[in-house]
């Protein structure tokens, strides 16, 4: 890949064509990585609710599943599941 000199570079340094986390997937960010148990989930949503990225996927019957492509490992859905489905695991 070859690096691009200011020359290269649109006048005014307008990006023709923003990025957005829809083609970058941030997964392989993550150090630990959340692991659902479905049959703890009581299905209360508060990890859909509190995931900052959103890499909780509520389903129509409020089930929910990680999106490991977008998921950073920050934990929120872990701290914050009052009974404890959710393990922080370290990535292999």
């Amino acid at each position: 890949m070859k690096i691009k000199s200011w020359r290269d570079l649109p006048l005014g340094g307008i990006i023709p064509e923003p990025k957005t986390s829809l083609y970058n997937k941030t997964g392989n960010w993550r150090a630990m990585k959340p692991v659902l148990d479905n049959g703890k989930c009581i299905k209360c949503l508060l990890c859909w609710i509190h995931c900052p990225e959103p890499a909780i996927l509520r389903g129509d019957d409020d089930s929910v599943q990680i999106d490991y492509d977008y998921c950073k490992g920050c934990g929120i859905c872990a701290n914050v599941c009052p009974v404890h489905a959710i393990e922080m695991r370290l990535e292999v």
